[in-house]
């Protein structure tokens, strides 16, 4: 074929397309996520031009401002009733603008703001060469017990740069739970997790077995990953888009034109069935829900402690919401499909949460299983398929995350000459020696356990009144009877801390900064706040709680 003929080929195929639209984008509209991307990528140039003396300070007051300019927004978003009268979708149909968005990304800043005093924490470990030491690794490169790492702490290095992969962790949550198509899902699902899988690499102390934890995620996290983009595939093939709205349509019947190819797919329940089952478990795996729970004892183990407070609490609101997202808007069509399964995740994860909860030795692997049987409470309010049952996920969510920030954050003062003290034993007596960080630590076990009057029993009252309204009684009874077993271990943590004996080369309790005791403040009155007068903030989940379709 000669050139000429080739080239008369081409203009001809290229002719019909005359111009390509640009995007339209709402800035103002996703200015939360903006503002938090923006900033990492200027902790990522402070990495490289500002003078290593005075990196941690630049980056702590760029992660502060940005977090908090970022919450800012989203109420100001809030204010203008992009939450209620004025939802919608933004970014060309990518992202949706709505309540239980923006309620998520509020809580999400806020616990990443607590996330940052935490990180920022240095009085906690004695000073090492006349320098001030943090939770992460001096040179996270180097070989644990090497001379490259000798020097790096003799030197006082310090890693700064997991601000900036905080932030961007954070940017990935604020978009996971707005994503409005199954490809944005998928981009913020890997924008959040890789940063956390760095993030639990570099404990100070322990560096081996925070390494060992980090590769647990990576590997689960690639399997979990790889079966949500298959799903997604699954279901693009099912529906033809990758849109939730047009994929809720599919499933429903309602959509406007069939062409063959869709004609063809739309009758293949096994691809619409597979494809939602696989995305869901992805979601399930970032939750923590049995059984898929398998990295969350030795990551919250190993990781360093300030990181798994975070992760701990901002990766279930972000997964949550992502759940409650798929499965209200994109498969409603399908509940009698998915109610069933859930169900059973549901009651499983409550149950294996709270019994192997009670074996436990370590602190961090015991708070560990704990969130693993949160995540089943919270799956019995995702089950009752209900406005209440989002607006008490909501609720519980907010509640949860400054809880496990607190007591995440008192872990880490309790220390003897290994670093962190998280074997049970070493707390017994801690009342005695150090009566107000164990009245807190009590404060946090009780919200846990879902006492009246704190937090934890307001949002599971929240829970579990909208799924019994919403016809899962049954859960209701599992929850509560795992909610029984489960006050066991935390009581007997607390009769542990105030009734033994002190032993007498038992820990000490570190002195922290006000960063950390502002982290612990804060949760200890959310704590209360929320138990003793939760209506209002239950009335805005409720104002909250309605998608955008």
């Amino acid at each position: 074929m000669s050139a000429s003929a080739v080239h008369s080929l081409w203009t001809t195929a290229a002719d019909p397309i005359t111009k390509i639209d640009a995007p339209k984008i709402e800035y103002g509209q996703l200015s939360p996520t903006l503002i938090v991307i923006g900033a990492a990528i200027i902790g990522v140039l402070i990495e490289a031009f500002v003078p290593r003396k005075t990196r941690y300070y630049a980056q702590v007051f760029v992660s502060v401002v940005a977090l908090a300019a970022s919450f800012a927004a989203v109420v100001a978003l809030a204010a203008g009733g992009y939450g209620t009268t004025k939802a919608g979708i933004a970014a060309m149909g990518a992202i949706a603008v709505d309540g239980p968005a923006l309620f998520l990304q509020g809580t999400i800043l806020l616990a990443g703001i607590l996330g940052v005093f935490t990180f920022a924490e240095r009085r906690l470990d004695p000073e090492t060469h006349g320098n001030k030491v943090d939770s992460f690794a001096a040179q996270a490169a180097s070989v644990p017990g090497s001379d490259s790492e000798k020097a790096a702490v003799k030197a006082g290095f310090t890693t700064t740069e997991v601000f900036p992969l905080l932030l961007f962790a954070i940017g990935g949550m604020l978009i996971f739970p707005a994503a409005n198509d199954l490809l944005t899902l998928f981009i913020a699902l890997e924008v959040f997790s890789l940063p956390l899988y760095l993030l639990c690499a570099v404990a100070r102390r322990k560096r081996l077995m925070s390494q060992e934890a980090a590769v647990k995620y990576f590997l689960l996290g690639a399997f979990a990953s790889a079966f949500t983009l298959f799903g997604i595939a699954l279901l693009y093939g099912y529906s033809g888009s990758v849109k939730y709205a047009t994929i809720a349509q599919v499933v429903d019947g309602t959509v406007g034109e069939i062409n063959p190819a869709l004609a063809g797919t739309m009758g293949n329940d096994a691809l619409l069935l597979i494809g939602a089952a696989m995305v869901v478990m992805g979601l399930l795996f970032k939750v923590g829900a049995v059984p898929f729970h398998m990295w969350t004892p030795d990551v919250y183990q190993g990781a360093p402690t300030p990181v798994t407070g975070f992760m701990a609490a901002a990766t279930k609101v972000a997964a949550f919401g992502a759940l409650l997202r798929l499965l209200y808007v994109v498969l409603p069509g399908l509940r009698w499909d998915w109610r069933p399964v859930m169900w059973a995740v549901a009651i499983v994860t409550m149950l294996g949460g709270a019994i192997v909860a009670i074996t436990q030795t370590d602190i961090k692997r015991l708070l560990a299983y704990s969130s693993i049987a949160h995540a089943g409470f919270i799956l019995a309010g995702v089950i009752a398929a209900s406005p209440d049952g989002v607006s008490s996920v909501l609720f519980y969510l907010g509640a949860y995350s400054f809880v496990t920030i607190g007591a995440f954050a008192v872990v880490t003062l309790v220390r003897d000459a290994g670093g962190e003290a998280t074997h049970l034993s070493k707390w017994a007596g801690l009342g005695r020696r150090s009566p107000l960080v164990a009245a807190v630590f009590a404060v946090f076990l009780l919200a846990f356990a879902g006492i009246p009057l704190t937090s934890g029993f307001a949002g599971k009252f929240a829970v579990f009144k909208a799924a019994a309204e919403g016809g899962a009684g049954a859960i209701v009874v599992v929850g509560v009877i795992s909610s029984a077993i489960a006050a066991f271990f935390y009581i007997r943590v607390i009769v542990l801390m105030f009734f033994s004996e002190p032993r007498p080369e038992g820990p000490t309790v570190a002195v922290p900064s006000p960063l950390t005791m502002t982290a612990i403040g804060v949760g200890v009155a959310v704590t209360l706040v929320l138990g003793i007068a939760p209506q209002y903030f239950l009335d805005l989940a409720g104002q909250a709680g309605v998608f955008v379709r």
